[in-house]
């Protein structure tokens, strides 16, 4: 093959290509069949379903669908016959809709469409008289994008009186049954709940069908929120007597029915002749890693947005040399208390001493850099964010003038320009250079960090408010003699920052109130076993009993006042121990008892009372024998 046959072959193609990429995107091909049963042979005439289904046809032909059939009084023939020239429709469709008003019935969990012709004498006469959903939903399954059924059907049913029941158990309820679609994006409305029935109305249209004509077609509405209109509007209208009901579910993208109109890009007032750097630097800026900003810098080396860029990774640098020079002093440190522990020679000590304070001070010093790169960094970006905004503000103003190329800019959009051009000249100078030894950090700011870093060893409680007031002075004093600092507590400075952050654990002991002690960082409640108390220095003490009194007389019994008040009116006398009897030989026929023993009075001898007397007393009675 030649170079020119090989050229032309090319050109050709080329031809083909270009040809096809200018043809615009096919649209959505969008199919419907709509339709109404009212005059039934065998049941009370319907006076809306042809009204509402006149009403939906128009509405979806005026909404430009491809293909909208719609059917009136379909006997059963007809009906299956429909059903099936829409399935041939619904193949190479992307969105296909059915749409049916007139009766329907629910046997044993199962939705059926009545044709016009149907007798239903026996419940099982609805297995060869009507359709049931399920058909229907298969005559739309090979739709590509979406299909919706919409069943304005949930009427009571007709037949109930004179159907025959051939299973007492089979159940034929109110309305339709509630259905969950098994195909993705796939949506089932009902005119009513599952188990409720629709009104007809007192108008040309039912509730539901004047609804649906007013949402269902408007464009760019999503289905989902397009049916909940559809049911406020339907709840109003009936008085909350009838609620539309949806089953199925559908992504998280806006479906709509109609798509949106395009909507028209504006033409900009005026282009900004930095723009495109702009845009540049604002994504090298979300970013915000060296790398961005430093490709940013190699494509735009020069002007405004370079200096911006600059400030921002001289930030970034500082920020890495903050860390390596915190990881060094941390090292430093480790190694000092590594020579300590292991008791290593004075001189090895000194010096590890030395390079602790040295990478301290190097530490400190890229603190202050850090800080003031970021305090410059972030004063650019705020006067660039001003700045810009009374620039767009001046060209909104100026909108007419700057479509007319030939009128010159007006005094504002002038100075405006003028004060970004003195920004651009006073930045493109370079950045400047932060001070290690000055770093100009507001005094509240510093303030507020000093307070959180104090709060965080320990030392400071207070609210951290950036106002260095007496508990703040009184934080930092505590600081200092814990850490053994001395630190001047009038004013917070950089080295007690810097200082602070140094302590990685708490520095101040926790001081907790009375009956709570120290727990770790926390204080946590003194709670003392039965039995004991807490005394006056916040530990649990033993509670002690009373001792007992002795009494002068040990058989004497306690105190009226130290008796129970049970045993206080109890009767005082005690009951006599058991004495043993005697009988004497010759006995008077008297009986004498004393505290151990009772005995007959011997014969010849008597007894004479001699005062006191009772069991246990004194003399009583007495034995006298002459």
């Amino acid at each position: 093959m030649s170079n020119y046959t090989q050229i032309k072959l090319y050109a050709l193609l080329l031809a083909a290509l270009l040809f096809l990429t200018a043809q615009p995107a096919s649209a959505t091909k969008r199919v419907a069949l709509v339709l109404g049963n009212a005059t039934y042979q065998n049941a009370p005439l319907l006076p809306n379903p042809a009204n509402d289904a006149g009403a939906i046809a128009a509405t979806l032909r005026a909404a430009g669908f491809d293909v909208v059939d719609s059917r009136l009084n379909l006997a059963a023939m007809d009906m299956k016959r429909a059903l099936r020239d829409f399935a041939d429709q619904a193949r190479d469709a992307d969105i296909a809709l059915v749409y049916y008003a007139g009766h329907g019935i629910e046997i044993d969990g199962t939705n059926y469409l009545i044709p016009t012709d149907a007798r239903l004498e026996r419940d099982t006469d609805i297995y060869d008289e009507a359709f049931s959903l399920d058909r229907v939903l298969m005559a739309i399954e090979p739709a590509r994008q979406l299909r919706v059924v919409i069943v304005d059907a949930c009427r009571n049913n007709p037949f109930a009186d004179t159907m025959k029941r051939t299973v007492a158990s089979r159940s034929i309820s109110r309305g339709l049954a509630r259905v969950e679609p098994t195909v993705s994006n796939t949506l089932i409305a009902f005119a009513a709940k599952a188990g409720l029935t629709a009104l007809d109305g007192n108008s040309q249209n039912s509730p539901y069908a004047a609804a649906l004509v007013k949402y269902i077609a408007k464009p760019g509405l999503d289905l989902r929120r397009a049916f909940g209109f559809v049911r406020d509007d339907v709840l109003q209208a009936t008085g909350n007597r009838q609620e539309p009901y949806v089953y199925g579910s559908l992504g998280g993208e806006d479906v709509a029915l109609v798509p949106a109109p395009k909507a028209v890009e504006p033409t900009p007032a005026a282009a900004n002749p930095q723009s495109e750097v702009r845009r540049d630097y604002e994504l090298a800026l979300q970013l915000n890693n060296k790398a961005a900003l430093g490709a940013f810098l190699t494509q735009h080396p020069d002007g405004y947005y370079a200096s911006l860029a600059k400030l921002q990774l001289n930030q970034i640098e500082a920020e890495e040399a903050r860390v390596a020079a915190t990881e060094k002093a941390r090292q430093a440190q480790q190694q000092q208390a590594r020579l300590a522990s292991e008791g290593a020679l004075r001189a090895e000590q000194e010096k590890a001493a030395a390079d602790l304070k040295a990478a301290e001070d190097a530490r400190i010093a890229a603190e202050r850099t850090k800080l003031a790169a970021q305090q410059q960094a972030a004063d650019a970006e705020r006067n660039r964010t001003t700045s810009e905004g009374s620039i767009s503000a001046a060209l909104t103003r100026n909108k007419a003038a700057v479509d007319n190329t030939t009128v010159s800019p007006t005094p504002a959009a002038v100075a405006a320009q003028s004060d970004t051009d003195t920004k651009v000249a006073a930045l493109s100078a370079g950045p400047q250079q932060a001070d290690p030894a000055r770093a100009d950090i507001p005094q509240a700011d510093l303030a507020r960090s000093v307070q959180s870093e104090l709060s965080r060893v320990g030392c400071f409680t207070s609210a951290v408010d950036g106002e260095w007031n007496a508990a703040s002075q009184r934080s930092l004093s505590l600081f200092n003699r814990h850490a053994g600092t001395k630190f001047d507590t009038k004013l917070a400075s950089l080295d007690a920052l810097d200082a602070i952050k140094l302590k990685s654990s708490r520095v101040c002991p926790l001081v907790c109130e009375r009956g709570y002690k120290a727990n770790g960082d926390q204080c946590s409640k003194i709670t003392c076993a039965e039995g004991s108390f807490l005394n006056d220095d916040n530990e649990c003490e033993r509670r002690r009993g009373k001792k007992p009194v002795a009494n002068r007389n040990t058989g004497e019994r306690p105190a009226r006042a130290d008796r129970p008040a049970r045993e206080r009116f109890a009767p005082a006398a005690e009951a006599p121990a058991p004495r043993r009897q005697a009988t004497a030989k010759g006995s008077s026929g008297s009986i004498y008892c004393d505290q151990h023993i009772c005995r007959q009075v011997n014969r010849g001898c008597r007894l004479e009372y001699r005062g006191g007397g009772g069991p246990g007393g004194n003399t009583g009675n007495v034995e006298v024998c002459n």
